[in-house]
């Protein structure tokens, strides 16, 4: 406990024990009694009646309601003694007594390896180069053997002291000088002796060594000496041992260096701060090293939050005379807005080197386990869990979106048990790595044969969703306890519980379609929401991130989200969430050269900036070579990696409004939605069974068509008005899309 919590804690109790001497302060023989009427007169009367001098007494008569306008009211209330230092010891937060590294064994092991390559490449480097060493020494130990012995005889001369003795000299000070003369007569008397000695002793050493000692000590001490005398040859601008490592030239942050680029932002508070002498930040934590780069921590001016420092990003990167890669501000997400992490990297995070992806070369996957996709700017690894989760990813073109959707692809392929479906709109083959090699339904181009593919694929999907819903219901609890597919179910083929994995790139094309858009909408909104408890993910991928591209239903629903570079607000609050903006997790600050960094929000609520792992497309071939030969081990392989044809079924090329229209005629133009569910059940069992008036609401909402009230009759012939369809929406949207699409 310091000097300054003890006295708080006295004078808080203190504070207390005069408290409990009650009102009535008139015992004490020290207490003044003031009146109050000549008080406030006296204040009156010096103009000094505003009561801002201080607080109102607990004796003051504004408290007993007599309405005196000159009356100072209480506003902050009396003191509270609030917790002692015990309770502020207990809600004190502890830091960690081990740093990171130590507490990782993946992190250890990294520092580890590091470390032991670190100073194996010195030992080579140096090892390597020695007799180059030893030669140049050698050459230059002459020139080292003449700046000893004449270093030697100015030491027994006493040739410093010979600038003041002459300076003595030209003063005519002659006191002085036989001063100065005399001391050097006793210093060079001094050094003599000891040069004697000294010579004596080393001659008698090499004598005795010359005589006594074996060749090969006598050979070292004369390969010391010479090296001795090339080492005091050396020149300073012509070093003879060279550096092995060549260090970054990124300076050490201090408190100075952060309140330099703070005060260089342009913030009226942190400005009026500085211009007052104070600094403007608050540190609440030591400025340390973390990862390859510097840490620093501390609350902003009152009213000043970390989104306006981040809005200010390039400018913090010139105050504090560093690239704008290697700056990277952040809120702390359990503190207040105005909590600042100011993190500043030793290099460029895209240019940074980034340790190698640990599934390159070998390695399979388990998708219901977490998978390493990406590094922080610490270079620490990210993962990722791709099953009970539904993906977006947006970002600008040339950013590295396709990239990143075919990482998780291939990640996904490294289980044999999923089964993948990939589209890629944009025709230029990127996914083909995955497609052609592991995928069971694969199609490239936006061709109208191309959509019909895909929503046959799609149609069967939602079938498959709804057959895995009544698999789960129907197994026990004991072995399907939380009613979703885990990895033992998934391992158990009979149940065909297996992960499903939708990856689509320019998922735009998809959604505005003219004919199909509205059921890509509704079919991918139903496998968003409920897909990932049956097993089944769906990766969507765009470079317009807006309501068009990524409808609401889809977007407000997806657990994981991935933003690279963006370039307004709306794109990045449509990929990361609503008012994400605001919170400063802003895609907006990226810069052009920041290729494959993004946000990532998922596997936890806060964002984090990533660099996913770069895979270029021949080793994306590798990998989905790999991910296909062990398929085939498995037995996994099938549909188009296979070879075969995709037929979709009848029940696949249903129509929903078509079909509505089938079952109710034109002589009813109302019925309720129990009614059409029903007569669509006995249409395509296999499609409709299952469905409720709630569903059909739902199925209907993507095309525009709102359910509507519908009076009619039960069974036993009573008047009801529930919820129901008008046939005539239906045909309107029938015939408005058909004849658009006829149009195109």
């Amino acid at each position: 406990m310091n000097h300054e919590e003890e006295n708080e804690l006295f004078n808080r109790l203190e504070a207390d024990l005069t408290a409990d001497f009650g009102p009535d302060r008139s015992a004490d023989p020290d207490t003044n009694v003031v009146d109050l009427g000549k008080a406030r007169s006296a204040r009156s009367e010096s103009g000094d009646a505003s009561g801002d001098s201080g607080p109102l007494e607990s004796g003051d008569a504004s408290d007993d309601g007599s309405g005196d306008p000159t009356a100072r009211v209480l506003v902050d209330g009396p003191v509270a003694a609030g917790p002692g230092y015990l309770g502020r010891l207990m809600g004190a937060r502890r830091r960690a007594a081990l740093p990171p590294w130590l507490r990782s064994a993946a992190e250890f092991k990294t520092a580890a390896r590091w470390t032991a390559g670190h100073y194996a490449h010195l030992a080579a480097y140096h090892g390597l180069r020695s007799p180059y060493y030893a030669g140049r020494l050698a050459l230059q130990s002459p020139r080292g053997a003449a700046k000893f012995v004449g270093g030697s005889v100015r030491w027994l001369a006493d040739r410093e002291g010979e600038p003041v003795r002459l300076a003595a000299v030209r003063r005519e000070d002659a006191g002085e000088y036989l001063k100065l003369s005399r001391q050097r007569d006793n210093r060079v008397r001094l050094r003599t002796l000891v040069a004697v000695l000294a010579a004596f002793i080393g001659v008698g050493s090499a004598l005795a060594m010359y005589v006594l000692a074996p060749g090969w000590l006598q050979a070292v001490a004369v390969g010391t000496i010479v090296l001795a005398m090339g080492v005091a040859g050396s020149r300073a601008d012509a070093p003879v041992v060279t550096r092995a490592v060549e260090l970054p030239s990124a300076p050490k942050l201090t408190s100075d260096i952060v309140l330099r680029a703070l005060g260089a932002l342009g913030i009226p508070a942190i400005n009026q701060a500085q211009g007052k002498g104070r600094d403007g930040f608050a540190f609440t934590a030591p400025i340390t090293r973390d990862g390859p780069g510097w840490r620093a921590e501390g609350d902003l001016p009152y009213g000043v939050t970390v989104t306006d420092v981040i809005e200010r990003r390039d400018r913090l990167a010139s105050g504090l005379r560093r690239p704008l890669g290697c700056v990277w501000p952040e809120a702390v997400p359990d503190e207040h807005t105005g909590r600042l992490v100011m993190w500043v990297g030793d290099q460029d995070m895209s240019t940074a080197r980034k340790p190698a992806w640990p599934l390159l070369k070998s390695g399979s996957v388990d998708l219901f386990k977490p998978v390493a996709f990406g590094t922080d700017q610490r270079g620490r690894w990210v993962e990722i869990t791709l099953m009970y989760i539904a993906a977006v990813i947006g970002a600008i073109p040339r950013m590295g979106k396709t990239f990143l959707l075919r990482l998780l692809l291939l990640i996904a392929a490294l289980d044999v048990r999923a089964e993948l479906h990939t589209y890629d709109l944009k025709g230029t083959g990127d996914l083909d790595p995955v497609g052609e090699r592991v995928s069971h339904r694969h199609r490239a181009g936006d061709d109208d044969e191309d959509i019909e593919y895909a929503l046959a694929d799609l149609r069967e999907v939602r079938g498959e969703l709804r057959r895995r819903a009544k698999m789960i219901r129907s197994l026990p609890r004991d072995i399907c306890p939380e009613s979703k597919v885990t990895s033992e179910l998934a391992s158990r083929p009979k149940l065909g519980l297996h992960p499903i994995v939708i990856g689509v790139d320019e998922c735009q094309v998809w959604f505005e379609h003219p004919k199909h858009g509205a059921e890509f909408e509704e079919i991918c909104t139903d496998l968003v929401k409920r897909g990932p408890a049956t097993g089944i993910v769906l990766l969507l991928a765009t470079q317009r991130p807006d309501a068009k591209a990524l409808p609401t239903g889809i977007s407000a629903n997806a657990s994981a989200r991935f933003c690279l570079k963006v370039m307004g607000q709306l794109e990045n609050d449509m990929v990361l969430g609503t008012s994400s903006y605001k919170r400063g997790i802003r895609a907006t600050m990226f810069s052009w050269k920041d290729k494959g960094i993004h946000y990532f929000v998922g596997e936890g609520a806060d964002a984090r900036i990533v660099s996913s792992a770069y895979v270029d497309a021949p080793t994306a071939e590798a990998i989905g070579l790999r991910a296909r030969t062990l398929r085939e081990t498995a037995g996994t392989l099938s549909g188009h990696a296979l070879g075969e044809a995709f037929e979709a079924s009848e029940s696949a090329g249903y129509d929903l409004l078509r079909d509505i229209l089938a079952v109710v005629p034109a002589e009813e133009p109302k019925v309720w939605s129990e009614t059409v569910t029903a007569r669509l059940a006995d249409l395509r069992p296999d499609v409709y069974g299952g469905w409720d008036p709630e569903g059909l609401a739902a199925a209907l909402k993507p095309f525009g068509v709102a359910t509507v009230q519908v009076w009619g009759k039960t069974d036993a012939g009573k008047g009801a008005n529930r919820k129901g369809v008008e046939r005539a929406r239906i045909t309107d949207v029938v015939a408005e899309r058909d004849g658009n699409r006829d149009a195109g």
